[in-house]
């Protein structure tokens, strides 16, 4: 008999053909599988080997194909919270997964809000004493990117089980949603999957098909490119970078004649913020090149060198002789890029780095050790040193970025996060993102594609819980145009398109300075109500009879409340402009909102919360807010 850890598992993957089959990096002693479904099941074996699986008195058996891969199921288990085991066969031998549950199975993604852990959120020291649970297991994917999809993980991974130490960095609102349905129904066990990233896009977690729908084939096939040789990638996109450049720079190319910039020596190595009289250190904000030389021999430049940069903080495109060789977005991640020898020359060659930072610190992250120049012909590395030149750049804005960049690179962060967990079966997606998508279009279309993306993985049966943003930003005291609020509302859209998704809205456990709210203990009993199929209120329809308009919803628990006074706050009409939008003042009527409207008034839409960040005051009987929407007033 053979048994493995899951770090060995993941490393088995490439193993040997004579080795005894193993399933993917997803699967694991410890895990949960999801009751009621299928048991799909992924991994590799001997080529032709018949392998078969059997767990809880069920079994199934397939072939594995000419490469060792093999894919089935074996049938429907119902819920149970005594330990099991897992066992594969083939001809070769055999692999047990102890400790198996079978549960509801939730995978939580997004950026920071869902990343946001248990030891950040309110009651910590209290909820941790009180943690621990058997019937609770988590597996955290560590954070990596892709262009292409990965068969495992960038890390070793494993499943354990929910105590005072695996939670603390787990996902709040994932945990508190888990901890919920384990006191809803003690008797399943749930498993928990945590992968987030903060800052990410929405574009970062597509699939491949659905970053080929959403901005089409070649964006696909540049990362395809990206993969197998990123030198030819980033050359195939630096045309449109050069593009943008030359528009806000008045035609200016100053990477074939640098010596048209205005050059000073970096006051110190260190992020820009801190040179001290440059401009930049108040407002770090900006487009900034920066400048050194590197001198070869005749020897070291007849072949392929490679540049180490160290980190920039946030985006380069980095340029050798004028030459693009590399681009990078991601704030802590030290960059070494390929120099073809046809770039090269003795005697003097000129790096050249256009760097971004759009938000905090900029420039250089860390000292100049990792700075280095590697001749191909075998000579040491040569250090680039620390006496860089800058020259600070009169374009604003950000670069286009390439689609293999880290933060909202098109499906990079699917295909190292999402893609190796396989086709196991899963309850639902708890999917908290939308911040660093505020101002971008049609969300609501990427939230579909993303729908359509997870169900093709982890089935149809997936049910789809949808955070809306909380609220985060500027009170104010009259109606305004609000990008947060946009986004909240084509986050209702796409919910309200879906048979088998909720809206669970986070716009009055919001902290309106803090971007990062504390309150998940609310937000996960949201949530796990919400999958329990305790839908949470939303808005049905808008509608004029005769001086009246009506809100009506639906999924409330009992009969409308407004906290705090007689009237709900932030109610709004509007007209075809915003400037027509006016605070109304609804009666509440049973389960209806009754706006009264003066005679001759006109309102072509009813709005409720919106802003980025609203004071909410109405309830249903349950105590579940009224998520902020706008409607069309149907005559």
């Amino acid at each position: 008999m053979i048994r493995r850890g899951i770090a060995t598992l993941a490393l088995s993957l490439s193993a040997s053909a004579t080795a005894a089959p193993v399933l993917g990096p997803a699967y694991g002693e410890g895990m949960v599988l999801q009751r009621d479904e299928p048991i799909v099941l992924e991994g590799r074996s001997a080529p032709g080997e018949t392998v078969t699986a059997e767990i809880n008195g069920a079994s199934a058996s397939a072939n594995a194909d000419a490469e060792g891969r093999f894919r089935f199921a074996v049938p429907a288990r119902s819920a149970s919270a005594t330990s099991a085991t897992l066992t594969l066969r083939d001809g070769t031998g055999e692999t047990r997964y102890e400790n198996v549950l079978i549960g509801d199975v939730i995978l939580c993604s997004g950026q920071s809000n869902m990343e946001l852990s248990v030891a950040r959120a309110l009651d910590t020291h209290n909820q941790l004493q009180q943690a621990a649970d058997d019937g609770i297991r988590l597996f955290r994917v560590p954070k990596a990117t892709a262009p292409v999809p990965a068969k495992r993980f960038a890390e070793p991974v494993s499943w354990v089980t929910a105590d005072s130490n695996t939670v603390a960095e787990f996902s709040a609102a994932c945990f508190y949603m888990g901890k919920r349905l384990r006191a809803l129904e003690p008797s399943v066990p749930v498993g928990l999957i945590h992968s987030n990233w903060g800052g990410s896009a929405a574009r970062a977690w597509l699939t491949p098909e659905g970053v080929s729908a959403m901005e089409g084939a070649d964006v696909l096939e540049l990362l395809r490119s990206y993969d197998e040789d990123p030198l030819l990638a980033t050359r195939a996109f630096v045309p449109r970078w050069k593009e943008w450049w030359r528009a806000q720079d008045g035609g200016r190319e100053p990477w074939l004649n640098s010596d048209k910039l205005e050059w000073a020596p970096i006051p110190q190595f260190s992020f820009w913020n801190e040179w001290e009289g440059t401009g930049l250190d108040t407002e770090p904000r900006a487009n900034v090149w920066l400048r050194q030389t590197v001198t070869l021999t005749q020897e070291q430049a007849d072949s392929d060198g490679s540049l180490s940069i160290g980190a920039i903080d946030d985006l380069d495109l980095t340029f050798v002789n004028g030459e693009p060789v590399g681009y990078t977005f991601g704030w802590g991640v030290e960059r070494t890029y390929t120099v073809p020898t046809r770039f090269l020359r003795e005697g003097e060659n000129e790096i050249l780095i256009a760097a971004n930072n759009m938000w905090d610190t900029g420039g250089f992250f860390g000292g100049p050790e990792p700075l280095f120049f590697t001749p191909g012909n075998g000579d040491a590395a040569i250090p680039l040193g620390a006496d860089w030149e800058y020259a600070i750049s009169d374009v604003g804005g950000v670069p286009p970025r390439a689609p293999w960049d880290a933060n909202a690179g098109a499906g990079v962060m699917h295909n190292a996060m999402i893609a190796p967990l396989g086709p196991m079966r899963l309850a639902a997606i708890a999917w908290y993102q939308g911040e660093s998508d505020v101002g971008q279009p049609a969300y609501d279309r990427k939230l579909t594609t993303l729908f359509e993306g997870w169900r093709a993985q982890f089935g149809e049966q997936a049910k789809m819980l949808v955070v809306q943003l909380a609220d985060f930003g500027q009170r104010v005291a009259e109606p305004v145009e609000s990008g947060w609020a946009r986004l909240r509302q084509e986050q209702l859209a796409a919910v309200q398109a879906d048979g088998n998704a909720d809206l669970v809205t986070a716009i009055d456990i919001g902290e309106p300075t803090d971007i990062h709210p504390a309150n998940k203990n609310v937000l996960g009993l949201r949530l796990a109500e919400a999958f329990a199929g305790q839908a949470m209120p939303k808005p049905a329809f808008a509608s004029r009879e005769g001086d009246r308009v009506i809100v009506g919803f639906q999924d409330l628990d009992g009969d409308l409340t407004a906290y705090g006074g007689p009237t709900a706050l932030g109610v709004e009409l509007c007209e075809s402009t915003q400037d027509s939008c006016r605070f109304v003042y609804p009666s509440l009527d049973g389960q209806r909102l009754v706006i009264d409207l003066p005679a001759g008034a006109l309102a072509t839409r009813v709005r409720h919360a919106w802003s980025d960040a609203p004071i909410v005051n109405l309830y249903d009987a349950g105590d579940r807010p009224i998520p902020g929407f706008e409607l069309e007033v149907e005559k």
